[in-house]
Parts: C-alpha cells; structure tokens; sequence
C-alpha cells in the first residue's frame, strides 16, 4: 500500500549553518516504529539528491515520536550568504512529507494507517 509521509506525520525544519534540519513527528504514536524503519539517513539523502551536497545524518528521540535529520550542505553557505530563495531551510519539511512509502498491506491495516489520496 502506498502511503504519503505526510498522512502518517508532520514536520518543523530550519537552520544552522549550512545544515538545514528536519523534524519529523508521528501523527500517532503507534505510528514510530515505522517512521524509525523507514526514514533511513540513507532514504532521506536520495529523497534529496541534487538539493544537498552533504550527508545526512539522522537522530531518534523515540521518547517524542520522532526523528530529526541533519542535511549537511543544504543551504549553499548558510542564511547570511546564501542566495537561495530558501536560505533559511524551511521548505525541507515540505519537501520531505511528499515522500511515499511503499507498506505491506497487512501492517498498514494492522496499524490503520491512512491510504494515500490522489
């Protein structure tokens, strides 16, 4: 079953530097495990190949249901510098909840997940 991320969680990004970071929070919390399976560093980089030219690198706060990603060399030399029009990162939540998920039918009904619209 194809689910859209941003069915099953919600997202803050910003700044630091050059390193643009995403938050990405469970909708509901029985929700988690998944969102810890699926959302791998790995996933995330390819998800925004050609936007970053850096690693990511991914942390679990499993106490708040969620996940937060650091992408290295997303903002072409930081807010003061950078002549992006989203110097400041805050589209990468946006961009990140448009991802899909492909979830065995048997989990996602197990878990009463949304299914995808459109």
């Amino acid at each position: 079953m194809k689910i859209r991320l941003v069915d099953i969680a919600h997202a803050r990004s910003g700044d630091k530097g050059d390193t643009a970071n995403v938050g990405v929070i469970a909708l509901d919390p029985s929700w988690y495990p998944l969102l810890a399976r699926e959302l791998t560093a790995a996933r995330v980089s390819r998800h925004f190949e050609g936007m970053i030219t850096g690693p990511v690198d991914r942390f679990e706060l499993p106490n708040l249901k969620a996940l937060n990603f650091l992408l290295h060399g997303a903002l072409d030399g930081g807010g003061t510098i950078s002549l992006k029009t989203d110097a400041q990162g805050k589209v990468f939540s946006t961009a990140l909840l448009r991802m899909v998920l492909d979830i065995p039918d048997d989990e996602a009904g197990k878990l009463k997940l949304p299914v995808a619209r459109g």
